[in-house]
């Protein structure tokens, strides 16, 4: 029996997932690092482990009612665990972002700026205290009226409306009509209401035309539709709708993305007349805090805001509540987010930024003796913002916490006090602890991939420099942080481009399009969700499951059960299971929690009715072909060569350990952006390619990099272009060309501060990503 002030968290006997029977002893009140390649097991351990199992625990001390669900959750497979206190997760899932969202919601900075405003702010004369609800533009009380707080209006105008007024209405002057009959059906009323419709539209009076498009008047009138022969048309109730009605109507509740953004280009968005775009009603913008109405201070980057709330002098109150912003914002800039404003919208930030905003909440939240379980939270950082992270982490960890941490960054397992490596490999291969203990102590251990990079032996090899066959050039381009900026990056080379975070990397790679000379087709591989569901997975996303229901169908059970090719498919009814409707999940609602989803109690996971099931191909049903590993599918279907194309280039990409059928909802970014790679090398590609990849590394193990950047350069051998967005130093010393922006973030970023092979770039004066780059290319010297 161990004591209560037991100084490891002990767990025995893990094994969910790909995990074998682990036991592994983790020290509390230090920074631990799981390690290992992609799909060894590692989040298994830390967050599919430990931190559910901490969850389980918080579930079981409250309400009988959540309790319930935890049996239909599921508990973590495990034997025990031992000395675990509370854990708090902070994980890159992007949560549904609204346009209300921003950096001062999720940081509650909002709040205190709120209470200055209303406890410290000055007034105008005569005027009453506001309640520091008023300075919200997201409640009632202190939202503009005409906006709804949003900030935006959205108009129509005439020529929107009317791109071209020479065309008559009847050859569809109006464009922001809908097509079809429903367009055929405004026509025939507008011209039972006698107007002409065959009349250019510029010869209609204005008073004709501002009443077509503007009305809201609805009047309805008996249409006599033009008789087409042998066609009997009945006379009918037409009701008509105005042309900006139409749209307003259909983007405001149109549940069709594809409708909505038709009708978003006849709209202009505009700030509100009303509050001028502030968001909030005119007695809270009346009140002003050092000469700055709250909206003012709300758009400042978060170090200007700071400087700005430094220099302001005023009551004992306003000193409490600057201070205590001011220690808010200090943790914020510190992660290297200083150029951030608090009116920001968060659907606008990096999955990285996001997660970096919620580790600075945490710092200034004051818990301790908690387990943090973090999940690489170097992703998307550049490795100047890396040390501060570190710092940060260092400080949690003083605060008298844990800080558990899933990582891949060589520099953040350098800094642990104790490293957990899984491995040897992914998927069935991996699952074991390779080693827990002090970090030197790994260079013992032979079959750990993550050795041989931590302790490099071999030099990098150097590689031959490409010959560009041509330019492309971008620019010049005023968007975000970047002002009048111009790039040239090589065709038929690979490109890196580099910067810290928010120095406008993606604002420039977004402005390379197909219409460029020299592009040819152009592929971006994003790490968007390949699904939002458990219905969409590996297989049907890369076209794999087409092949393979193929194959069961020609099956002699199949055939003489009379099973067609729709009978092998979980989206349309006949063989899938009815209760879960074949996702395998049923979605529990949780009162006070996300819902979460568990598996059906049917068919338990599998998806299928047990008259499919019963239809094997050499010896296993559908249902087990889609918990196949890749690395597995490959071998049990090497004489499908359709199949086997395809699992081959999810091999090339580092995918072997993911299973056929595993949930989208379970894919990370990197994974999701992997996956889009493999199906677009599947493609007999001809002529040019420019491929636009955005930190393709993330969340990748140094051995997975390698498997990557073959493939990636083997794209550049053929003949294509490959430009990547990326922060890991050995990719960007292994590229032909580097474009550096920066040299730091928002304001102070959005120049070209570098550009030209990585040894040139190494050395520029002024760039903060030289040093770090000089360090990775001297390694290959």
């Amino acid at each position: 029996m161990h004591s209560p002030h037991d100084p490891f968290v002990r767990v025995r006997g893990a094994r969910e997932h790909n995990l074998r029977n682990v036991d592994v002893d983790v020290p509390r009140d230090v920074l631990a690092v799981f390690t290992g390649v992609s799909g060894s097991g590692k989040s298994s351990l830390a967050f599919g482990t430990i931190y559910a199992e901490a969850q389980r625990r918080y579930f079981e001390s409250v309400a009988p009612y959540a309790r319930r669900l935890i049996h239909q959750v599921g508990a973590p497979k495990v034997g025990e665990i031992t000395g675990l206190p509370p854990a708090v997760s902070l994980q890159q899932r992007r949560s549904a972002p609204t346009s209300r969202s921003s950096v001062g919601t999720v940081t509650s900075l909002s709040n205190s700026l709120r209470m200055l405003f209303s406890r410290a702010g000055t007034y105008p004369d005569g005027a009453e205290r506001l309640d520091s609800d008023a300075f919200s533009p997201n409640t009632a009380a202190g939202a503009c009226p005409q906006c709804h707080g949003l900030g935006r209006v959205h108009r129509t105008s005439e020529e929107l409306l009317v791109p071209d007024p020479a065309l008559s209405i009847r050859e569809g002057a109006i464009a922001a009509w809908p097509g079809a009959w429903q367009g055929k059906n405004l026509r025939d009323v507008l011209e039972a209401l006698g107007h002409d419709v065959g009349l250019p539209w510029h010869e209609l009076p204005q008073a004709d035309r501002s009443w077509i498009l503007f009305t809201d008047e609805q009047p309805v009138v008996t249409v006599h539709p033009v008789r087409d022969a042998g066609r009997i048309q009945r006379p009918y109730q037409g009701t008509y709708m105005s042309a900006r009605r139409y749209v307003m109507k259909t983007f405001s509740d149109s549940k069709s993305q594809t409708l909505r953004a038709k009708a978003e280009r006849f709209l202009a968005s505009a700030d509100c007349p009303a509050c001028g775009g502030s968001r909030l009603r005119p007695e809270a913008m009346a009140v002003t805090f050092a000469d700055r109405t709250i909206a003012d201070l709300a758009a400042l980057p978060l170090s200007e805001l700071a400087k700005s709330l430094k220099s302001s002098t005023g009551s004992e109150a306003a000193r409490v509540l600057t201070d205590d912003l001011l220690a808010r914002i200090a943790t914020i800039t510190e992660l290297g987010l200083g150029y951030l404003s608090p009116d920001r919208a968060t659907p606008s930030l990096s999955t990285g930024e996001l997660q970096r905003l919620r580790l600075a909440t945490q710092l200034r939240s004051g818990l301790f003796g908690v387990v943090y379980v973090l999940d690489e939270p170097s992703a998307g950082l550049h490795p100047a913002d890396t040390e501060s992270l570190l710092t940060v982490l260092d400080r949690l960890k003083a605060a008298g916490n844990s800080v558990f941490v899933v990582e891949h960054h060589l520099d953040v397992m350098r800094h642990a006090d104790w490293l957990v490596d899984v491995g040897p490999d992914a998927g069935e291969h991996g699952g074991q602890v390779l080693h827990s203990g002090p970090v030197a102590d790994l260079e013992r251990v032979t079959e750990s991939a993550t050795a041989r990079f931590l302790f490099a032996r071999e030099p990098a090899p150097v590689r031959q420099a490409r010959t560009p066959r041509g330019w492309l050039k971008v620019g010049p381009v005023s968007r975000h942080n970047l002002r009048d900026v111009t790039a040239e990056f090589p065709l038929g080379a690979f490109t890196a481009v580099t910067g810290v975070s928010g120095s406008g990397k993606s604002t420039l790679i977004g402005e390379v399009t197909e219409d460029l000379d020299g592009v040819g087709r152009l592929v971006c591989v994003d790490q968007k969700p390949i699904g939002r569901t458990p219905r969409s997975n590996l297989a049907t996303y890369t076209g794999l499951f087409d092949v393979v229901r193929k194959v069961f169908a020609a099956t002699e059970a199949a055939r003489t059960r009379g099973y067609g090719v729709g009978r092998f498919s979980f989206n349309v009814a006949g063989g899938r299971c009815e209760t879960c409707q074949g996702e395998g999940f049923v979605s529990v609602e949780l009162l006070f929690l996300p819902s979460t989803y568990a598996p059906c109690p049917d068919c338990g996971g599998a998806r299928y009715n047990p008259e499919t099931l019963e239809v094997t191909y050499q010896g296993r049903n559908i249902a087990e072909v889609l918990d196949l590993t890749v690395e597995s599918a490959a071998e049990f279907f090497a004489d499908t060569p359709a199949v086997a194309r395809s699992l081959r280039t999810l091999l090339d990409v580092g995918l072997g350990y993911l299973r056929l059928g595993q949930p989208a909802t379970e894919l990370s970014g990197g994974e999701a952006q992997r996956i889009k790679l493999a199906s677009e090398l599947q493609r007999v590609r001809r002529g040019h390619t420019l491929y636009l990849l955005d930190e393709p590394t993330t969340g990748l193990h140094p051995a997975d990099v390698e498997v990557l950047m073959r493939q990636l350069h083997g794209l550049v051998d053929a003949g294509h272009s490959v430009v990547v967005v990326e922060h890991d130093m050995a990719v960007v010393a292994g590229a032909d060309w580097v474009i550096d922006l920066g040299p730091g973030g928002g304001d102070e970023g959005g120049r070209v501060v570098a550009a030209g092979p990585p040894d040139a770039v190494a050395g520029a004066e002024g760039s903060r990503t030289a040093p770090y780059l000089a360090r990775a290319t001297a390694k290959g010297h």
